[in-house]
């Protein structure tokens, strides 16, 4: 937003007399940068503003007084809890009034209920989003006009859901008027709240429960979510409500095949008015590109917009020097602290760096190029990868199957969409209980129908259950033996050290391009690098975060390239094992 918009918006308010208003404040002062805040919140913050120039053609309109009733029902009703906050009254915080006074103070001009049904907020570890969401709730059960109201407090594990839980309790407690109106059940833990024919509980994806009928939902620490069961459920059930919440919370998160990295990816494009979608809420702390909280302390209150207040300088500088110098608890403190997506604890490749060597590219363009191959049969009923190198192009395609009659319950319990990626052909899922070597065979049958391919490194790990049916779909590709440890292989000198330098130095060089799949990027987001005492480096399948065979592969792809084996193909196949 600039200058000159910024002035058409403030002279507006002014006009209006509004702005003073605490919404319209914060956004203001964030886009004025008299504020610290990271580009989403900038973007969140003009998008509000544009929005009160604008919104009304689209049937929206803002109302000071809804949003200061709800200011006004957490500064004289709720009461904080724990440590030094124990049973102070809730001061809002800049923040917080401009996430509450948009859920609440935006309307529709049609029926006067709320524009906003679903809400994304990420923020630094220790912010008071937990404390937000309780009050939230305790608005929905008792404040709000909603008929029997029901109020969920849901997270992935039931002791989570308790978090959040017990502070709307203990601030029930502390309220006067709350504990005479709300009847707690049970004592150490609480396990529901009633008012008035509704209630708030707790409610976890461990234990489940049918037929709920949010009219709000506070969904916890999104990024612990393994699918998005839980929240589908609660969207589902908010059909007969007239202005339900689904309001969600979350740290940064480690795993961008997850649910959580979906709303973090399309809550960014919302707030940047990329993506237009007038009933979602967006509020992502993030730091701006070059920014580096280990060296450039300014950057800090981006992450943290309760820092000085909830947060303390002190406590973050204590989490930043104890982790220089140790990686994976680095890792840890930009994650929680700094709202960086990380990968894996210690990542081998993060994914910022390799989403710049991955691009859409078909097949028809390698036709008949010459290409070698890497293979990690991994099991019939885990994950296969076949990875295929042209090095004349530097191009790598990776091809997958997974079981056909497991795929549901391999996505879950694997925590990946892997039916999504086989409805949309990244993945192949063959019927049966576990992956058919056959399909393999006749697919490479295909495969050498379409390049030349003139070598494939395999892990020896069951190539004698393939060969049978390499032979009965006459596949004549030379197959050589790759070591996976430190150890050569005897007869090819291949090993897997060598293979990782060479794909590595690709990849930080941006020498080669990798075919877009998102089974793909997941592979590589789980690789963690371990050493011997010489340095020589392999994949740790212990270590890694979830499953890495398309990467193990295209290692191996890479490595058979580099060796330029020449042996001549007798009658049939030629195998080196």
């Amino acid at each position: 937003m600039n200058k000159k918009q910024i002035t058409k918006i403030e002279n507006q308010l002014k006009l209006l007399g509004t702005e003073k208003h605490r919404t319209h404040a914060y956004a203001l002062n964030v886009v004025k940068k008299e504020i610290i805040a990271g580009p989403d919140i900038r973007n969140a913050c003009a998008r509000h503003l544009d929005d009160l120039l604008n919104a009304s053609s689209r049937g929206f309109y803002f109302d000071e007084n809804a949003a200061d009733r709800v200011f006004r029902f957490f500064e004289t009703v709720l009461k904080l809890n724990g440590g030094e906050f124990e049973n102070m009254p809730f001061k809002l915080l800049d923040w917080q009034c401009f996430i509450i006074g948009n859920l609440f103070g935006w309307l529709r001009t049609n029926n006067n209920k709320r524009r906003f049904k679903k809400a994304y907020v990420e923020t630094g570890k220790g912010s008071g989003k937990s404390p937000l969401s309780a009050g939230i709730g305790l608005y929905g059960l008792i404040a709000d006009k909603e008929g029997s109201s029901e109020i969920y407090a849901a997270a992935s594990k039931k002791d989570q859901a308790q978090i959040l839980f017990r502070d709307a309790t203990k601030m029930v407690q502390q309220s006067p008027s709350l504990n005479s109106k709300i009847h707690l059940s049970g004592k150490n833990p609480v396990w529901n709240m009633s008012f008035n024919g509704g209630f708030f509980k707790p409610i976890s994806s461990e234990g489940g429960q049918s037929g709920p009928r949010p009219h709000i939902a506070l969904i916890d620490e999104l990024h612990e979510h393994k699918s998005s069961d839980l929240i589908e459920m609660m969207i589902a059930g908010t059909k007969g409500r007239e202005q339900p919440l689904i309001f969600m919370i979350t740290n940064s998160g480690h795993d961008r095949s997850s649910v959580c990295y979906e709303y973090h990816d399309h809550c960014k494009k919302i707030a940047a008015q990329v993506v237009n979608d007038d009933t979602f809420f967006t509020y992502i702390c993030s730091l701006d590109k070059g920014d580096d909280p280990f060296k450039d302390e300014k950057c800090w209150a981006k992450a943290n917009p309760s820092l000085g207040h909830t947060i303390k300088y002190d406590y973050l500088k204590e989490q930043v020097d104890s982790a220089r110098g140790m990686p994976s608890k680095e890792s840890i403190v930009r994650r929680l602290n700094f709202c960086e997506w990380v990968d894996a604890i210690d990542p081998w490749i993060t994914s910022d760096v390799f989403e710049q060597v991955w691009r859409d590219f078909n097949y028809d363009e390698l036709k008949g190029l010459e290409c070698y191959g890497g293979l990690d049969l991994s099991g019939t009923k885990d994950l296969t990868a076949l990875a295929l190198y042209f090095p004349e192009i530097q191009k790598l395609i990776i091809e997958y199957w997974s079981p056909g009659d497991t795929i549901q319950e391999r996505s879950r319990r694997d925590h990946v969409p892997y039916d999504a990626w086989v409805n949309k052909g990244f993945m192949h899922a063959p019927a049966g209980q576990s992956v058919d070597y056959r399909d393999i065979a006749l697919r490479l049958a295909e495969l050498q129908q379409l390049f030349d391919i003139k070598s494939i490194a395999f892990d020896p790990y069951r190539i004698t259950h393939l060969i049978p049916f390499l032979d009965e779909h006459s596949v004549d590709i030379e197959l050589i033996s790759h070591g996976q440890g430190y150890g050569r292989s005897n007869s090819t000198g291949l090993w897997m050290p060598h293979s990782i330098d060479l794909i590595e130095k690709d990849i930080l060089d941006q020498t080669i391009t990798f075919q877009k799949n998102p089974c793909t990027r997941w592979c590589v987001s789980g690789a963690v690098i371990e050493s011997d005492r010489q340095d020589n480096r392999i994949f740790s399948k212990n270590k890694a975060t979830h499953r890495i065979d398309g990467i193990v592969a295209a290692a191996m792809a890479r490595g058979c390239a580099d060796a330029k084996h020449t042996s001549k193909k007798s009658n049939g196949m030629f195998f080196f094992i």
